[in-house]
């Protein structure tokens, strides 16, 4: 048994209210002390107890590592192309998917998984502690499962992401790759996966699609969460909701209607917005006020991919959520924290408080609102990921 004492923290979010102010638990002139992989202690640092080793934080701010809740990060190539033609005045649509399958599909296991761990390592170093990755660049039985595999070797939070559009080889039997992903397909991926995803849009599976998929994917032990009303109005949000799935991601195109159901459901079913998705195409921004003000509870993420949205910086969706989407910093914060935990239906992450599981981010600053404050700055100086410092 190890115990490191964290002290000298100018600010720290605990986001509980109980050892804290307001929603994000705020205390000043605080410590922690860490046992292990676990948080032990939290509060003031006068009355700190003692441990084996001791980190003088020097009066910056320590936050929760942030908890990534969607990402797409098994896959291979790029679409700079793509990107700057869209920049050139082409829109974005779900077809350019297709680009990055064949890639997926052509390269091999090491080659996918070094992928994967640049990218988590990026990520890392920005204060990401937890993260979810989805299949959905294969589209085959054996590219899926080989995805979700090569997942579940770095990360206990994998989605299956068959029907992230109709595989290329079934363009004109959509119905049969329905049956392919919710029978032979699921199957195979199953046993990696924790959740089962659909994206529900035009383009790619309409409402009764998406139902049968993840109501099969239910039946076979995964999760529901669904990409939702990224592109247009549709049934996302509402089927969402309607089968209790953790999340629904995107929320973009949103009627008074889903705002009302998600608020209803703010208990079960996380709405989770992805700035940088609508930074990278130009789009409409996710209204996060709406959906706050109306008791929704919403998280924020990456939605890391190479298409659409090829950031793995948290601080950066703070910033362009602040700036953009009317959230206030400590929401903000809290969304990227807290929020992604409950998307993600965890209470060990996301928080720092004794018994959780002891991931924290020292920011050179001494508060969070730098986060927002100072965009695209690289202000996170220390991670640590179950009690290890990892950068």
């Amino acid at each position: 048994m190890t115990t490191t004492r964290i002290t000298n923290i100018g600010s720290l979010v605990t986001n509980d209210p109980a050892l804290g102010e307001g929603p994000l638990g705020l205390l000043q002139n605080a410590a922690i002390v860490v046992e292990d992989d676990k948080i032990a202690w939290v509060g003031p640092a006068a009355t700190a107890p003692p441990a084996d080793e001791t980190f003088d934080a020097d009066g910056r701010a320590v936050i929760p590592g942030f908890v990534d809740s969607h990402s797409h990060l098994v896959f291979a190539g790029d679409r700079t192309a793509e990107f700057n033609a869209r920049m050139s005045g082409r829109s974005y649509s779900a077809g350019g998917i297709r680009t990055t399958v064949a890639a997926t599909r052509a390269a091999t296991d090491a080659e996918l998984e070094a992928n994967l761990l640049r990218h988590l390592h990026e990520a890392r170093r920005q204060g990401t502690t937890t993260f979810e990755t989805k299949s959905g660049y294969g589209l085959t039985v054996a590219d899926e499962a080989r995805a979700l595999r090569i997942a579940a070797a770095h990360t206990e939070e994998v989605t299956y992401l068959g029907a992230h559009i109709v595989s290329p080889d079934y363009a004109d039997d959509p119905a049969g790759y329905v049956d392919l992903v919710t029978g032979e397909m699921l199957e195979a991926c199953a046993p990696y996966a924790r959740w089962v995803d659909v994206f529900c849009e035009k383009g790619a599976f309409d409402g009764d699609q998406a139902r049968t998929i993840l109501t099969a994917g239910a039946a076979a032990g995964l999760i529901p969460r669904v990409h939702a009303n990224q592109l247009s109005h549709g049934p996302g949000v509402q089927l969402a909701v309607e089968l209790e799935a953790a999340s629904a991601d995107h929320c973009t195109h949103l009627t008074d209607a889903d705002v009302d159901a998600l608020a209803q459901a703010a208990a079960t079913t996380v709405a989770t917005l992805l700035p940088g998705a609508e930074f990278s195409t130009r789009a409409q921004w996710p209204d996060a006020r709406r959906l706050i003000d109306a008791g929704a509870t919403v998280a924020l993420s990456t939605d890391c991919n190479p298409g659409s949205s090829y950031t793995s910086s948290m601080p950066f969706c703070i910033a362009l959520a602040v700036r953009d989407m009317g959230m206030t910093p400590d929401e903000a914060l809290w969304s990227a924290t807290a929020g992604g935990a409950r998307a993600l239906r965890r209470t060990d992450v996301g928080v720092v408080t004794p018994g959780a599981r002891a991931d924290l981010a020292l920011l050179d600053a001494p508060s969070h609102v730098h986060l927002a404050y100072r965009p695209g700055v690289p202000l996170v100086s220390a991670v640590w990921q179950k009690g290890l410092r990892v950068h």
